[in-house]
């Protein structure tokens, strides 16, 4: 790939989540300021399960058949900016949700385009389409950051400055490499478009156990997206959303280290440390509620962040590659997305925020008990150990083949 090119890409990917990163940390901390209740604000991070879940159908349908990736993806982040800006001027939940569902529609559906645009003009994309996407953290940092020293953690600047970048990428997109549609003119099969061909798959007890293992664990996850920045700054945690971007910089390093461990432990070790590296992540936050002054707890929680995702995300997709083989590779991959960034966030965010609604209390300022809140997602992820230890069978590279 020649730098010009590497560079063009990078700065996609970089833009892209820089726009996700501006609001989606810190929300929380703002919505409460508005007075939001704690399931409201759970439902409000479910929008991107949502988007997660509808954005195959414009990335399948319109991109693969009418519109260039890069042009598709700049009148997306248009139409999201102007919807940014919309949500920006909101303080009625009534009109905020719905709002933010519409503008996450436009969004998670980028994630698609952004990997299409890369791997078709990536000369080699086994190689190059891991170093471009790591401009993805290198955005989520840069914004996190932007956020904390410009002090809009907690106010509507999150959702303004989020606008503006998406005008800038929106604009930006319109200059990337032309990436015309595949020419694909079938039938458009929903089944296809959200991985069901890979049902068949779940005749495969261990696949089965994998899958609802995967979809369970995303529910905790998602109290650290929805509730991290909240807790933080209840804690008064000092400069605490660029202390979270360690979470960034530690999934890079254990991204690099998985090929390394991955030959002497073997996928079923790793998912199993992943489940465990959540619940000590929880219950390191749950007591550090007791001892304040201990901050070594918190970072140690979000410096865990590497273990957590990329023991379960990143080998899990590796997981669903060799179960699938070639012929249903595609559809196992969507099928995955679907269980776990649509319906597992989904039902995690509303359930996070129920919890934390069970956990508030005061009529002059609110209180949270922290360490209860905490504690359910760390028995949640302690308690799929033994379940998944027990069900789960990995299979031999002779087993793969037949």
């Amino acid at each position: 790939m020649t730098p010009t090119l590497y560079i063009r890409l990078a700065a996609m990917v970089f833009l892209h989540y820089f726009v996700w990163s501006c609001w989606y940390n810190t929300m929380s901390v703002y919505l409460l300021k508005l007075n939001f209740t704690g399931g409201q604000i759970g439902l409000a991070y479910g929008t991107t399960a949502i988007g997660a879940l509808v954005s195959p159908f414009l990335i399948g349908v319109i991109a693969d058949r009418y519109v260039p990736a890069q042009r598709l993806l700049g009148v997306l982040h248009l139409l999201g900016a102007g919807l940014l800006w919309w949500i920006s001027q909101q303080t009625n939940f009534s009109i905020f949700y719905p709002s933010l569902i519409v503008y996450t529609l436009t969004y998670m559906a980028g994630h698609g385009l952004i990997n299409t645009i890369t791997l078709t003009h990536a000369p080699n994309p086994a190689k190059w389409f891991p170093i471009v996407m790591a401009a993805a953290s290198a955005g989520w940092i840069a914004a996190a950051n932007v956020i904390n020293f410009a002090g809009l953690a907690d106010n509507k600047g999150m959702f303004t400055l989020a606008c503006g970048v998406a005008i800038a990428i929106a604009l930006y997109s319109f200059s990337l490499p032309n990436t015309p549609p595949k020419g694909d003119a079938g039938p458009v099969s929903a089944s296809k478009l959200l991985g069901l061909d890979a049902l068949k798959l779940f005749k495969d007890r261990s696949f089965a156990v994998f899958m609802l293992s995967s979809f369970l664990i995303c529910i905790p996850l998602s109290f650290y997206f929805a509730w991290t920045g909240a807790f933080l700054d209840d804690m008064q945690v000092a400069n605490y959303t660029s202390k979270m971007t360690l979470g960034q910089f530690s999934e890079i390093g254990f991204l690099l280290l998985l090929p390394v461990l991955l030959p002497f432990l073997g996928a079923k070790r790793i998912m199993i440390l992943g489940m465990a590296a959540w619940a000590v992540r929880f219950a390191l936050f749950a007591y550090f509620h007791e001892q304040p002054t201990a901050t070594w707890m918190v970072l140690g929680g979000i410096l865990l962040h590497g273990m957590c995702y990329d023991f379960i995300f990143v080998m899990g997709r590796m997981y669903v590659d060799k179960a699938a083989g070639d012929s249903l590779r595609a559809s196992a991959q969507g099928l995955h997305a679907v269980f776990t960034l649509g319906a597992g966030m989904f039902v995690g965010s509303w359930l996070s925020g129920v919890v934390v609604q069970q956990y508030t209390f005061g009529w002059f300022g609110l209180a949270h008990n922290w360490k209860s809140i905490w504690l359910v997602p760390a028995i949640m992820s302690a308690a799929l150990i033994p379940i998944f230890l027990a069900l789960f069978r990995e299979k031999s590279a002779e087993d793969t083949r037949a």
